[in-house]
Formats: C-alpha cells, sequence, structure tokens
C-alpha cells in the first residue's frame, strides 16, 4: 500500500442491507438485531446478529478470496489449535445488490489488545507461541501459499518505496536511514526459501487477537491470510503488541533461531512502514500500531 495511490472504494453496506440478506439467506436469524460492529479492520464489515451471531461481509473484491479460504480450512484447523477460532456457521451468497460471498460466525468474546497496555504480557506471549507452535504442526496437506508467507525479498521494491515516503513526511519523525538498515540485514541473512514452509495464521495483528479479563489469549480470528510459508511470517507480535521481556518470552518458547529473527522483524517492519503513510490520515489504530512496530523494531531489536 502507498498513499500515493488512490484507495480503493468500498463496496457500500449497511444494516438494512444485512437485514435482507439474512431474511432471504437465512430465515430462522431473519428476526435477530443487526447492528454494526466498530472495527479498525480494513478489508471487512462486521454486523453483530443478536448476541450470539456475527455477519462479515467483504468491502473490496479482494477480500472474496479470504472467505472460501476460511470455509475450506477453518472447520480442518479449529481442532488442532489451542484457543476457539471462527466458527462458519451461514455461506452466504451474492444477493441484493451484494457481489461477493460472506459469512454468519459464532461470536467470539474477548477484547482486542492494545500494545503497551497488556495486563499480562508474560502469559499472552506464551499463549502466542502456543498458538504458533500449534499453527505450525497442523500437518494438512494442500494448503494454499500463505498471503504474506514468502521472503522478505519479496517485499523489496515496495519496502523501499514506503521508508522514502516517509523521508517526505518530517513529522513523523522517523528515522529512515535505521530503517534502511535493519532492512539490509534481513536480505544479507539466509533466504527464506530455503526454510520448509509451515503452516501460517499470517496476519498475527493485535486486531485478530482476543484476549480475556485476565488479559490472556481467548481466541484468534481473521484467517483469511492463512496458508503455509516461512515461519518467520508469524512472529509479528513480537514487535506489534509485546513489550520487550515478553518479546523474549515469545521467541524462547518457539525457540526462534538469528536468521528466522531476523526475518520475523524485517517483515514486520516492512508492514508497519508500509500502512503508516498509507493510513496516516484515515485509520488511527492501524497508524499507530505502525508506529508502536517502528519504535519496538528500532530500540529493543
Amino acid at each position: 500500500m502507498s498513499s500515493g495511490r488512490p484507495y480503493p472504494r468500498p463496496h457500500p453496506v449497511d444494516e438494512h442491507l444485512v437485514r435482507r440478506l439474512i431474511a432471504v439467506q437465512f430465515p430462522a436469524w431473519a428476526g435477530l438485531p443487526v447492528r454494526r460492529f466498530p472495527s479498525a479492520g480494513t478489508v471487512n464489515a462486521l454486523f453483530r446478529l443478536g448476541e450470539d451471531l456475527v455477519a462479515r461481509l467483504p468491502l473490496y473484491q479482494g477480500g472474496a478470496a479470504d472467505v472460501e479460504r476460511e470455509r475450506t480450512w477453518l472447520p480442518r484447523l479449529a481442532p488442532r489449535l489451542p484457543v476457539p477460532v471462527p466458527e462458519v456457521l451461514g455461506e452466504g451468497e451474492p444477493a441484493e445488490g451484494y457481489p461477493w460471498p460472506w459469512s454468519v460466525y459464532r461470536w467470539l468474546p474477548g477484547e482486542n489488545p492494545e500494545a503497551g497496555a497488556l495486563t499480562e504480557p508474560e502469559g499472552l506471549a506464551r499463549d502466542l507461541a502456543g498458538f504458533v507452535a500449534a499453527m505450525r504442526s497442523a500437518g494438512l496437506p494442500g494448503a494454499p501459499p500463505a498471503y504474506r508467507g514468502g521472503p522478505p525479498a519479496a517485499l523489496e521494491a515496495s519496502t523501499r518505496a514506503a521508508i522514502e515516503e516517509l523521508r517526505g513526511v518530517p513529522e513523523e519523525g522517523v528515522d529512515c536511514d535505521a530503517l534502511t538498515a535493519v532492512w539490509e540485514s534481513a536480505l544479507r541473512g539466509p533466504a527464506a526459501r530455503s526454510v520448509p514452509p509451515v503452516w501460517l495464521h499470517a496476519d498475527l495483528m493485535p486486531g485478530n487477537l482476543l484476549v480475556d479479563r485476565a488479559g490472556r489469549l481467548a481466541a484468534v480470528i481473521d484467517f483469511g491470510c492463512a496458508g503455509t510459508g516461512d515461519p518467520a511470517c508469524d512472529l509479528f507480535p513480537a514487535w506489534n503488541l509485546l513489550p520487550p521481556a515478553a518479546r523474549d518470552t515469545f521467541r524462547e518458547a518457539l525457540a526462534v533461531d538469528d536468521p528466522t529473527w531476523t526475518r520475523g522483524r524485517a517483515r514486520t517492519l516492512s508492514q508497519a512502514v508500509i500502512a503508516l503513510p498509507y493510513y496516516r490520515r484515515t485509520n488511527p489504530s492501524m497508524a499507530g500500531n505502525a508506529r508502536h512496530v517502528i519504535r519496538a523494531v528500532l530500540t529493543g531489536g
């Protein structure tokens, strides 16, 4: 993403559309109240259906493929994972002027964790390591490539372009030379293509995690990027969420070697430097987490 390109226009969705879709395709749920659920996510719109269900509708054509990926793989992954994941209860189809497939899921309780405000960071780090380890060992054949599963070199052009774009935003106060040095250190390391691919969630952002009142991992959501790839690509929480001591706990629990850690840091940094100029005026949550990642990478490794 780059703020130099125009923003795609999301397909309009609202409560009235969702009510019509539910009434036609899932009449048993037609009487449930519908209300939009606020989310910092950028690809899907969420609507609570009563207290126990949630409808999730892609806002862009690119998100429609994620619907089928979740329908295919979530039922197979769920029994292998240590925390709840979304359960598809209804497979919605295009109708009422809405052009793409959509789904109804069981509602999963919990709150998104916030970097810098974790109540149980060490325990959460162990929980996240357990989830990542379980994904890696899922062993399901026929998996698609993860959306974010390739080597850092695949992001070379977009990452360098984003760093240069940030040079033109002095009010962000980003040390772009330091960012470049971190990025280049990953490119000099062992190539990820020599690493056997593993199952990945591939989008472990705080917005895709739910924690309970004790601050422990309660669920992981949004598997639209899931598939197989470089194990470094599921290390994002080390920098987008966890403080330094818990970051070490996460790494130790997964026994991450130096080359994988370096690639994971670079992949997380790449996502942040691309997101910051793109979202800095439109999505405060995404931009704020991008700033957090940049600080975490440059100050703590």
